[in-house]
């Protein structure tokens, strides 16, 4: 999901039950909003902080105001309809353009990763194969990109489902510490590493789904970098490559289940080091690797770190 349409959206409109609208209105009640019962034509009336939400009797449900787009990306549609719209309208109501609808519904595999941002831990790629039978279905689960969806229990609920409803078309690959710090010693840069993952991702899922006519990455450098780092089987598919490419649904199925991947190994670190390790970069990650250092030493760093982050060098007191 864009960014800038989240932003821009100040008004939604959708169908709801009443069941999904009394939940709907119980939440806003917890949740400190203002509450009209009985507004005309409509079970229920809600403000707060210049989000007007009105469930009328007919089971439209509509949301008006600065933090709309927010809310309903966010919250309404993941939690309450279980249904991911804003910003897919065109493609579930039929609308979309010639070039959207190639890309939307023709079947296809979609990567993305996980971890390139994050201090501690692995580097994830996953490859997921959607077709017309399961597009519609990750679609109403609400899949989204990754880093749209808060919280990572929200993260291995959405792992679960996607793996199921593609019954095993996807496949995963990840570069722990110790292999991530070989490669790009090797490799030298990220994009190149980043790329070689992605192609391993593509050429597993190839095993698994033969029939997969195309495939389409995130844009990250240099088009060139997957195709060359593709073997046979991978070369014979129609790779592309655009920004934003986690709003097609197959990306964004990748990035879920590469986040969780991610998640999980780093998570299994932490008890088998028995320490808490924090995700991301930053201060808190600074200081975690500092006491990481006080109490494993230098040399088991590599083991649980990306090497050329700068955090390394202010741990290990190099100068950055």
């Amino acid at each position: 999901m864009d960014d800038k349409l989240i932003e821009k959206t100040t008004s939604y409109v959708c169908e709801t039950t009443p069941e999904k609208a009394e939940q709907l209105r119980a939440y806003l009640e917890e949740s400190g909003w203002k509450l009209d019962p009985f507004p005309p034509y409509a079970r229920w009336k809600g403000a707060k902080d210049k989000i007007s939400i009105v469930a009328y009797n007919s089971g439209k449900l509509t949301v008006q105001g600065r933090g709309t787009g927010e809310f309903v990306t966010f919250f309404l549609e993941p939690e309450i309809l279980k249904e991911a719209r804003l910003g897919y309208e065109k493609i579930i109501d039929g609308t979309a353009d010639a070039l959207e609808k190639t890309e939307e519904f023709t079947p296809h595999a979609g990567v993305d990763e996980s971890g390139k941002g994050d201090f501690f831990g692995p580097l994830v790629i996953a490859a997921v194969y959607v077709d017309e039978a399961t597009r519609p279905k990750l679609l109403k689960m609400g899949v989204r990109d990754s880093k749209k969806i808060k919280g990572d229990r929200k993260i291995l609920q959405l792992a679960f489902q996607i793996r199921k409803t593609v019954a095993g078309k996807f496949a995963t690959v990840a570069i722990g510490p110790d292999a991530y710090n070989r490669l790009y010693q090797k490799i030298g840069n990220l994009n190149r590493l980043l790329a070689w993952g992605h192609a391993r991702a593509i050429e597993n899922l190839l095993d698994k789904e033969p029939t997969c006519k195309w495939a389409l990455s995130d844009k990250f450098g240099n088009e060139h970098l997957i195709r060359d780092a593709l073997l046979e089987k991978g070369r014979k598919i129609d790779l592309r490559q655009r920004t934003k490419a986690e709003s097609d649904i197959a990306v964004a199925a990748a990035s879920i289940l590469a986040r969780d991947e991610f998640v999980r190994k780093i998570a299994a670190m932490g008890r088998e080091l028995g320490i808490a390790i924090p995700k991301g970069a930053g201060a808190n990650v600074d200081e975690a690797a500092k006491k990481f250092l006080e109490k494993y030493g230098k040399e088991k760093l590599a083991s649980v770190a990306k090497m050329h982050f700068k955090t390394a060098s202010k741990a290990l007191g190099i100068p950055v």
